[in-house]
């Protein structure tokens, strides 16, 4: 016999978003043609609910409201509420998110918009209390006040949601127009960024601070570019601060959301796979211009969290975990100062405590976010050791409380399988295990790539966006095909093995057939024979992941290098010039699109190595190219006596025998090497 009195339709979704609503008292639809013909032939409101499940907030509206008897009646009595996984549709996330952000000035989840019975938006926010406070009125007087408006005030509700859509549909619109894409853009973006940096705890803004991996990204490109020190510094020390705050978890590795605080210390304590892909990448990157190791040991802690956490058995990536475990936010992570005393022995646990800023008092709830507050050769001076034997003290402790954090109740985890988050932990592994030589990473790269393509593609080879549970559902949108084709270009560079780029080749030939458009440029969100929703979209703007059209540019100008493609690179600058004059003046909204930008303006560099993969001299000569930050720069491989449909290897051979580099700019090539310290002084000059 089943506990729940109650079932709704959610119950046969794959979503475990959708599923933990299922049993709510709510007569919860999923979206689709049921909902929508219901609240037209009833002339009822629609109440459209989008979250997902690692959401801590959503949770708290779901106890609240979503089950209260009360609150479930009158949903069910003047509205058709539908519940939508922002991970599974994000078409419609991204369109009822512009417009509550046109309503209110602010977004975020879970989202609550009322719509008119096709599908207009009239009404919007975030979350809402059960009772009213802080000036937020409850849940169930918006509700009520949503049905009277629609009711009695239909002229007013059908005005604005008209005004509304029409906003929706402008960016279908949008046009490259005319002009040229210069350097004076990046300089521009890059005074932009200084004016928002936070010169004492690094990041943009006050708070809640966000990660923003792409700007941080960007940052280095122009540290690269012009030799910038201040660019370097504003990676360095954000990236520092956050791998010292809250916000990294200290002992199992991996980053948390977000930042309440400007200080990086608590965080909102769900982890997304999106976030740790980019910041193993922004990670690698900054080690490679600086030789940190605190910089290397994050990249590597997290890449331990990615293989032990978060990847399925036979392949793929999960997508979230909670923030919340036991019903309490952050339960899992914190720690008060007897459990570490009762875990550690005296010495071991004061220069714990010291090191990660242990009180009574603790700095969330009571308990403590484990954090660096202090140098190891602080700690040392203060308990008159060595930071030799402080290190050793900190590893012991770290390993003992990960150990009994362990036997804790983990918060739940999201196990979809999301073919564009997948892409971007594709392309971050593939990247990292070859550069740190980590075969178990780009093991994973490759396994998850081969999950993808073989249970996440329909027989016409469109791919769709969800996996759960032996289940691929929802065609795949442009950011899909866009990750995913970035990521199998960096798995081509790590392996050599040609399969990943034509797969790519493929696939991108596809997300032109669905998703562009010819007259004015760019690619729309959804493919041609997507379901008509209130506007089809273009999306240009980087949120938490990189927006669509800044990944398809970039992998775009990637291809047109390794396939001899001018058409690419021209469609990308189409993109480009679409969005020449917002990435001026907004540069942490268009961080992975400014270095598409500066790859652009830049020389096309390419290195063609032949030689055996196996051999150590074609492995020096490879670990050479990778050591360094060459973000624009693409590598090709060719073994002895192949032949290569590649035009950058084609007359390319053996030098007496010996493996050998080519360095070229636009396919002109200099003169071959064959050691790694001849390849070394080559690539000194580059920038």
């Amino acid at each position: 016999m089943s506990d729940h009195q109650q079932t709704n339709r959610l119950i046969h979704e794959t979503s475990p978003y959708l599923r933990q609503h299922a049993h709510n008292p709510v007569d919860w639809y999923p979206w689709g043609k049921e909902a929508l013909a219901r609240a037209r032939a009833e002339d009822k409101p629609i109440f459209l609910s989008i979250g997902y499940s690692a959401c801590h907030w959503c949770h708290v509206m779901e106890h609240e409201s979503f089950e209260d008897e009360e609150t479930a009646a009158l949903m069910n009595e003047r509205f058709v509420s539908i519940k939508v996984d922002r991970e599974e549709r994000p078409d419609l996330d991204a369109i009822y998110m512009d417009a509550m952000q046109a309503m209110t000035g602010q977004g975020g989840w879970p989202m609550s918009v009322w719509l008119t019975p096709d599908g207009k938006p009239f009404h919007g926010g975030t979350y809402y209390p059960k009772e009213p406070r802080y000036g937020m009125p409850s849940f169930q007087q918006v509700l009520r006040a949503a049905a009277d408006a629609y009711h009695n005030q239909r002229d007013r509700v059908d005005g604005q949601a008209e005004r509304l859509t029409a906003m929706l549909r402008r960016t279908a619109s949008l046009a490259a127009d005319g002009g040229e894409l210069g350097a004076d853009i990046l300089v521009e973006a890059l005074q932009q960024m200084r004016q928002y940096f936070d010169d004492e705890d690094g990041g943009f803004g006050s708070q809640p601070k966000f990660p923003q991996p792409m700007t941080l990204d960007f940052a280095l490109t122009q540290h690269r570019r012009t030799g910038d020190l201040d660019a370097l510094w504003m990676a360095e020390l954000t990236l520092e601060k956050m791998a010292h705050g809250g916000l990294y978890d200290q002992l199992g590795g991996g980053f948390h959301r977000y930042s309440v605080d400007a200080v990086w210390l608590v965080p909102h304590f769900e982890k997304m796979l999106y976030d740790n892909a980019q910041l193993l990448r922004t990670y690698l990157h900054v080690w490679q211009v600086t030789g940190r190791p605190l910089h290397r040991r994050i990249v590597e802690e997290t890449i331990d969290y990615v293989l032990r956490e978060m990847t399925a058995p036979d392949g793929g990536f999960y997508s979230t975990q909670d923030a919340d475990s036991e019903g309490h936010e952050g339960k899992f992570f914190v720690w008060t100062p007897q459990e570490i005393e009762a875990l550690l022995d005296p010495p071991t646990a004061a220069i714990f405590g010291d090191y990660y800023g242990v009180s009574a008092r603790g700095n969330f709830e009571g308990k403590n976010i484990l954090s660096v507050v202090r140098s190891v050769e602080q700690v040392a001076q203060r308990f008159k050791s060595s930071p030799a034997k402080v290190e050793a003290a900190l590893a012991q402790g770290r390993s003992v409380l990960f150990a009994r954090r362990e036997t804790r109740i983990k918060p739940g985890r999201d196990e979809k399988i999301l073919t564009e988050w997948n892409g971007l932990m594709i392309h971050a592994l593939a990247e990292c295990g070859v550069v740190l030589d980590r075969p178990d990473a780009l093991a994973a790269a490759t396994q998850a790539a081969n999950f993808v393509l073989a249970q996440m593609r329909q027989p016409d080879g469109r791919l769709y966006r969800s996996y759960k549970d032996g289940q691929a559902r929802f065609n795949a949108y442009l950011e899909d095909y866009a990750a995913l084709i970035r990521g199998l270009i960096a798995l081509y560079e790590a392996t050599f093995d040609l399969r990943w780029l034509g797969e790519a080749a493929q696939l991108t030939q596809i997300m032109f057939e669905q998703f562009h458009d010819a007259a004015n440029g760019g690619f729309f969100q959804t493919g041609v024979d997507h379901e008509q929703l209130v506007a089809r979209r273009k999306d240009f703007v980087d949120n938490a992941i990189p927006s669509g059209n800044s990944l398809a540019a970039e992998s775009l100008l990637r291809l047109a290098v390794f396939l001899d493609k001018d058409d690419y690179r021209r469609q990308a600058a189409r993109i480009l010039l679409m969005m020449k004059e917002a990435m001026a003046r907004q540069p942490t909204g268009f961080g992975r699109l400014l270095g598409v930008l500066d790859a652009f303006l830049a020389p096309s560099q390419e290195i063609a190595i032949v030689g055996d993969p196996a051999d150590a001299a074609t492995q020096a000569l490879l670990a050479t190219v990778r050591r360094r930050y060459l973000p624009h720069t693409v590598v090709a491989l060719k073994r002895p006596g192949e032949e290569s449909m590649l035009p950058l290897l084609q007359g390319r051979d053996l030098v007496d025998g010996q493996p050998a580099a080519y360095v070229c700019e636009n396919y002109a090539c200099r003169l071959p090497v064959t050691s790694a310290d001849a390849l070394a002084e080559l690539l000194a000059g580059k920038r």
